[in-house]
């Protein structure tokens, strides 16, 4: 059976589904395991994730990973998407990075654990707690699986919850700048170095507020464009693109079309736009953070070439 060090990694799940003149009926399921419990055993299959209760699993093994990233390109990839979203206050622990915002947003307010802390894990974690404890936040921990997974083995002992998985995907840029955006009618999109107020608007609508944190977050980077389109002079979708990580990555976020405007394909011409803006600043591929329950949002992006480069969880310590 499965144990806690098997989290983070490629595995196929035997599990019943039903019975039929007496006999079990048996069904696979093959994928990324995010969460072990005493109950219950979460994978992040190409179909969504997938949640089984321990009662049902007739078997299940690790299997081996299939073009997985490297330690270090994972480690690249979240240092240029830490650089992406930079929270205003950080510390350091050895390699290890503390950030918080104001409770604006997970990714600003958590840990990010890769490399060496400079002390023991369990000493580490407990240094991570007393930082959020002294600035009078709730401690989370992003965990990169599997490049993590020893931490989310300290962190299930400890009773750290998980946050739904998170999916960090990639593209080559070339083949999101050149995709034709579909057509939107009298839409307009333009490029700022700064949000308008009605684009700040929709990202505190989408995120619940917009405090000063939050706009050193969506600012405070050299390359950054924010795109705003407009259909009879009303903002209908936002965008927001910067380039990091050496100049290598684009990363995409905020990427939010109103209600009234959905299904015209603006959201493929937001990305389009800012593809090709990136392409132009020298950046080769693009990133981006879905959490995994958003199909439509992974189903639109799997369309433009994105495919999943790593996933992590967010971890909360308990009360």
């Amino acid at each position: 059976m499965l144990r806690q060090q098997d989290v983070g990694h490629r595995i196929v799940v035997r599990r019943i589904v039903g019975i039929r003149e007496g006999r079990p009926q048996f069904s696979d399921a093959l994928g990324e395991l995010v969460e072990l419990s005493e109950t219950h055993l979460t994978l992040a299959t190409a179909q969504g994730p997938l949640r089984v209760p321990v009662a049902q699993v007739h078997r299940a093994k690790r299997v081996p990973p299939t073009r997985r990233p490297t330690a270090a390109a994972v480690v690249a990839l979240e240092r240029a998407a830490d650089e992406a979203w930079p929270a205003p206050t950080r510390g350091r622990l050895g390699d290890w990075l503390l950030r918080s915002a104001e409770g604006w947003t997970g990714r600003a307010n958590s840990a990010l654990p890769i490399g060496d802390p400079d002390r023991p894990l369990a000493a580490a974690v407990d240094a991570v707690e007393r930082w959020y404890a002294d600035l009078g936040q709730p401690a989370l921990i992003n965990t990169p699986l599997p490049l993590a997974a020893p931490v989310g083995a300290e962190l299930d002992a400890r009773g750290w919850t998980a946050r739904p998985p998170t999916l960090v995907q990639t593209a080559p840029l070339p083949l999101l700048a050149s995709t034709p955006a579909d057509g939107s009618g009298s839409a307009v999109v333009e490029l700022a170095t700064a949000p308008s107020d009605e684009w700040l608007a929709v990202a505190a609508g989408r995120k619940g507020g917009l405090p000063d944190s939050a706009r050193h977050i969506l600012t405070a980077v050299n390359q950054v464009r924010f795109a705003h389109v407009y259909a009879d002079d009303t903002l209908v979708a936002v965008g927001r693109g910067t380039v990091t990580g050496q100049g290598r990555w684009l990363g995409l976020s905020l990427i939010e079309v109103l209600p009234a405007a959905r299904r015209q394909g603006l959201a493929r011409r937001v990305i389009h736009e800012l593809a090709g803006w990136g392409a132009s600043a020298g950046a080769t591929h693009a990133f981006l953070q879905v959490e995994q329950r958003n199909e439509a949002a992974v189903a639109l992006y799997q369309r433009l070439g994105f495919v999943t480069h790593h996933t992590y969880l967010t971890r909360v310590a308990p009360n």
